[in-house]
């Protein structure tokens, strides 16, 4: 099993210090609703409300991009991404278009601070 990859919108990762920048990385998905979903989306449109079926392919596509930063950091041996942030955009204006969703941070290499780790991990500890 992989260690854990700490995915933060802050800057820094309490009882953390950053150790290595490994650069941007980011997972960019586009895509467009099904027939299904187009169908059912436009027709909610006409009563009002909440469109449940584009709400699905949004946080699916919102996902797939995550995923993709993820694997991104792994593949440059980051153990954590800081600064997280998604941003997106309609690809095209027609209607039933698509949407592009990107998700993106900064890949870095963190550990924790001297004083959250056991005496014997401490730089420097003489066993006694």
């Amino acid at each position: 099993m992989d260690p854990p990859l700490f995915v933060t919108t802050t800057f820094t990762i309490e009882g953390y210090r950053i150790c290595a920048y490994k650069g941007l990385v980011r997972g960019i998905v586009v895509r467009s609703p099904t027939l299904v979903q187009g169908l059912l989306g436009s027709l909610k449109q006409l009563v009002g409300g909440r469109i449940g079926a584009y709400t699905e392919m949004c946080e699916q596509t919102r996902e797939a991009a995550y995923n993709q930063m993820v694997e991104h950091a792994l593949l440059l041996g980051a153990n954590a991404i800081v600064g997280t942030r998604y941003d997106g955009s309609d690809v095209t204006s027609a209607s039933g278009g698509a949407t592009e969703v990107l998700c993106y941070g900064t890949a870095v290499v963190v550990e924790p601070l001297e004083q959250d780790l056991p005496p014997s991990a401490r730089r420097g500890y003489l066993p006694g």
